[in-house]
C-alpha cells in the first residue's frame, strides 16, 4: 500500500465531495425535496448555489478536472460546506493558495528552542517537527514514556512509536482518540509539505504496517489537537490524568512545542513521584 506525494487536484475532489456528503440539508435550511436523495448529505446544485458558482464548476472540482480555484471561489465553497478553520486551511493548502513554508523541516532543535524543552521541568515537555519527528525532550517527558536517546535518530517519530512500540501502544486508555489527532495533524502536514518525500514516505510506510492508521486516514478528518486531556496507564506511576498543550514556535511555525500538565492532585502526586521531584 503505498501513498503517492500529493495529488493536489484528486484530493481536493475527493475532499470535497467527502466534505459536501456530511451535511445534513434540513441542518442548513434548505427546502425538502420530493425526489429521494440518492446520495447523502448535499447535492452539487445546492453546494453551487450556497457557493455562488456554477454546478458545472463543482462537478469538474469533484471529478479533478484540473482546475485551480481562487481564493475567494475557495473561501465561498469553505463557507458553503461549513468548514471548521483546519479543514478549510487545508483546502487552501491543496489548491496552493496559502503561502508555503519551507519543505525542508527541521531535523534537530535549534538551541534556544531545546533549552526551553529543558527549562519547563518539572512538566514533561518535547519538541516535534511537522512529520512528528522528535527533536527534543526533557527528562520527564522521557520518564512518562521512554529514553528517546536510546533509540536511533531515525526511528525518534510519535506517531510511529504510538503505533508500534510494545510500551507506547498501552500506554493510552483512549488510544484511538490519540491516533486519530495525531493522523488529521499528518494529513494537513501532508498537504502543507507536498514535496516532502520522508512525509510522505512515513504515511506510506504506517499505512501498510497498521490497519487502524489505513482506516483513520481514509476517514479524511481534518482536525485541531492543540490541547486536551489524556488518561495514561504508566507501569510505574499507575493511572495519570493529564492536560496536554500544543504550542508553536512564531519563528519555526511548523515544530510543535508539546508539554503536559496534571489534570488532578493525584495525577500531580504520581507525576512527581515518576519524575524523582
Amino acid at each position: 500500500m503505498t501513498i503517492s506525494a500529493v495529488d493536489a487536484t484528486q484530493e481536493l475532489a475527493v475532499f470535497l465531495r467527502t466534505r459536501r456528503e456530511r451535511l445534513d440539508p434540513g441542518a442548513l435550511g434548505l427546502p425538502a425535496r420530493r425526489q429521494t436523495r440518492r446520495t447523502p448529505g448535499l447535492r452539487r446544485e445546492e453546494v453551487a448555489e450556497l457557493a455562488g458558482v456554477s454546478v458545472d464548476y463543482v462537478v469538474r472540482l469533484e471529478q479533478a478536472r484540473g482546475l485551480r480555484p481562487s481564493a475567494d471561489v475557495l473561501e465561498a465553497l469553505a463557507r458553503a460546506l461549513r468548514l471548521a478553520p483546519v479543514e478549510r486551511a487545508y483546502l487552501f493548502d491543496l489548491a496552493q493558495q496559502r503561502p508555503r513554508t519551507a519543505d525542508e523541516p527541521a531535523t534537530t532543535a535549534a538551541p534556544p528552542l531545546a533549552q526551553l524543552v529543558a527549562d519547563l521541568s518539572p512538566l514533561p515537555a518535547m519538541l516535534l517537527n511537522h512529520r512528528y519527528d522528535i527533536l527534543a525532550w526533557n527528562r520527564e517527558m522521557a520518564a512518562l514514556f521512554l529514553d528517546f536517546g536510546a533509540l536511533p535518530p531515525a526511528r525518534r517519530n510519535a506517531m510511529r512509536l504510538c503505533l508500534a512500540h510494545p510500551d507506547i501502544r498501552e500506554r493510552y486508555v483512549d488510544r484511538e482518540q490519540v491516533v486519530r489527532e495525531g493522523i488529521a495533524h499528518l494529513r494537513a502536514a501532508w498537504a502543507a509539505h507536498p514535496q516532502d518525500r520522508e512525509l510522505t514516505g512515513l504515511i506510506t510506510e504506517l499505512r501498510t504496517m497498521d490497519g487502524e492508521f489505513a482506516r483513520l486516514w481514509a476517514e479524511r478528518d481534518i482536525t485541531a489537537g492543540g490541547r486536551g486531556h489524556k488518561v495514561m496507564r504508566h507501569p510505574e506511576a499507575g493511572p495519570l490524568a493529564l492536560r496536554g498543550e500544543v504550542l508553536a514556535p512564531l519563528h519555526d511555525p511548523d515544530q510543535r512545542l508539546l508539554l503536559f500538565r496534571a489534570a488532578d492532585e493525584e495525577s500531580r502526586e504520581a507525576l512527581a513521584r515518576l519524575c524523582g521531584e
